[in-house]
């Protein structure tokens, strides 16, 4: 029993046409983000008062600069997800819809980007 319409049936087409896949995604990172921002607090509550030498040499371990750029990516892309939500539910103007979830979007690129680039500096040594 299906409880899509049939015109929905016809074209293949949800509510949104994509809205079960932002969905899904929108839950997997806030998962993710779970276990990963356990491990980010614990591991400042462990350098606090630690000096720029001893942060820069935990930052450099492999795994923990792997696990920050995870902690990022998973970060800005579930905040992106979430204010594009917004955007979509709270801004009746459509261009301005568009431009805000743009804008959005491009600076979630630049900050990550960003964020990324300073983590392999540290952790390679540049």
């Amino acid at each position: 029993m299906s409880l899509r319409t049939p015109i929905a049936r016809a074209r293949g087409l949800g509510s949104a046409k994509e809205g079960t896949h932002h969905w899904w995604v929108q839950r997997i990172t806030a998962i993710a983000l779970v276990p990963l921002s356990l491990w980010f607090v614990a591991s400042v509550v462990g350098l606090a008062g630690a000096d720029h030498a001893t942060v820069t040499a935990w930052l450099a371990n492999p795994v923990v600069a792997v696990l920050m750029v995870l902690l990022v990516a998973a970060t800005l892309h579930h905040a992106q997800l979430g204010l594009q939500t917004m955007y979509e539910d709270y801004v009746h103007l459509h261009w301005l819809k568009i431009v805000a979830d743009v804008t959005t979007k491009l600076a979630s690129l630049a900050v990550g980007a960003a964020a990324v680039f300073a983590v392999l500096k540290i952790a390679l040594g540049g």
